[in-house]
Order: structure tokens, then sequence, then C-alpha cells
């Protein structure tokens, strides 16, 4: 079974990033719906909906497969810091967007402060009014030492829009 689309919730100031990871949280439910959903379906989805932003696509691909891809060993870790809660009782959305935090926090090179924000803005998009503090505490306590040490990057732009990149 496939789901229809739910039209991205963007507003005119999302950045293209941002756009790109609420249509990941998207895939990321209706895979988590659809066990059986084969990564090709998702592919040609996905494609479809960012048929004119070819960057965003790949963007966006990377990180709905490494999300995919790494699952098993995301959800351990999730469960692990998550006391007295298992991923089968989180609402979908909440767990969804976890994941996919979680895939940017621990194997991306995108910096903390962005996983974190990005995956807020999402729990409040999709999620309900005690999902943005649930999803933060979980989060906070997945940032990678090496993360955390880190100081903010100086930049003019947005770090979410040009600066970070993904890490294989």
């Amino acid at each position: 079974m496939v789901f229809p689309f739910v039209r991205l919730c963007s507003g005119p100031f999302m950045s293209r990033r941002s756009k790109a990871r609420e249509l990941v949280v998207q895939m990321l439910y209706q895979a988590d719906c659809n066990a059986d959903l084969p990564k090709t379906v998702v592919h040609e989805q996905m494609r479809e909906r960012i048929i004119d932003d070819p960057e965003m696509f790949e963007f966006a691909w990377k990180l709905y497969s490494g999300t995919i891809d790494r699952r098993a060993e995301i959800d351990l870790k999730i469960e692990a810091i998550a006391q007295n809660w298992s991923l089968s009782r989180m609402p979908i959305t909440d767990r969804n967007v976890l994941r996919l935090g979680a895939y940017e926090l621990l194997y991306t090179d995108v910096p903390h402060r962005v996983a974190i924000n990005e995956a807020l803005e999402l729990s409040k998009t999709f999620g309900t009014k005690d999902s943005s503090p649930f999803v933060n505490g979980v989060l906070d306590k997945l940032v990678p030492a090496e993360k955390r040490s880190q100081p903010p990057r100086q930049s003019t732009t947005a770090p979410d829009v040009s600066t970070e990149t993904l890490t294989d």
C-alpha cells in the first residue's frame, strides 16, 4: 500500500534543504507504514516530487537511503537513550524525525545545531505539542563528542543552505 503524498508544508522562507528534509520524513513515514515498500518505489516518488532540482533530489535521496540503510543501528541508539520509551510506543512521526535527525548527527558532517534545529522544525510541523521537547532531548544526547566540541561555523549564509555536505 502506498500512501498519497501530503503537500509539503514549507513556507516561503524555508530553505531548499529544509524542504528536502520534509519530503524525507514523509517517505520515512511511508516506509514505516509499509515494511515491504521497495526503495525503488520511494526513489521514483521522490524524483517526481523534486524533478526540477537534481541537487536537492540527491541530497534528499542520500538522507533517505542512509537513514533506511542504518535504521536498525539508529533505532538501537534511540531506544537506549529514550528512557521508558520503545520505538513502537513513540508516535510514528516522532520516531521518523528522530531517525532522520540521528542519521544526520551520527553519519554526516552537518553541524549538530543544524541537525537538531531541523529536526525540531520537522517535529513542530508533523508532531504534537509534546514532540519537539522529546525530539530535542533525545537528539541532544546523541550528539557525538567530536561534533559537540566543534565551534559553530562562521558564515554569512544560512548553514543549512550551502555549507553542509554529506559523508559516505
